[in-house]
């Protein structure tokens, strides 16, 4: 019996490691727990593949002690071979009306939220190249306070 359950994890392991993944990640803390209009965190993936669908979302940490049930963002692109980035205004839901956080995960009092940025639809690249993408928040107080990163995730999704 262990022989077997040995083979099967072993087996997993060695399959799931020679899988490429279809996900890109990267968060980036914000100094000091204050996001300053200033601070823009910028996020570059290569994107290959322009037959398949993706689903863009929101990663963001903060603390119990964060003020408000939403975020404002502007998400500012930039695609291959062209100067210039487009700009999309966004409210970003973090709490039912209730109160209680939508985040995904939470830890004491840090809460992690994965929000989508397309409305739950796909985006579809049409070109192959390097992708540039800025999350600047655009909320009325400036620095937002226990806001600890934030992050994009790009998921390809399969059919």
């Amino acid at each position: 019996m262990k022989t077997i359950l040995f083979s099967i994890l072993f087996f997993s392991i060695t399959y799931t490691s020679c899988v490429p993944s279809n996900v890109f990640e990267k968060n980036v803390a914000i100094p000091n727990c204050k996001w300053k209009n200033e601070f823009k965190p910028s996020y570059e993936f290569e994107i290959a593949d322009t037959a398949s669908d993706y689903s863009l979302f929101l990663t963001m940490r903060h603390t119990d002690a964060y003020q408000y049930a939403n975020i404002w963002l502007n998400i500012k692109t930039k695609m291959p071979d062209v100067k210039e980035y487009t700009s999309m205004r966004i409210e970003v839901p973090l709490a039912q009306e209730n109160g209680k956080w939508l985040a995904r995960k939470s830890m004491n009092e840090i809460y992690e939220h994965k929000a989508s940025l397309t409305g739950g639809g796909a985006i579809h690249f049409t070109k192959k190249g390097i992708y540039t993408i800025k999350l600047e928040q655009i909320m009325r107080v400036n620095p937002l306070t226990e806001v600890m990163s934030v992050g994009i995730r790009l998921e390809k999704i399969v059919q």
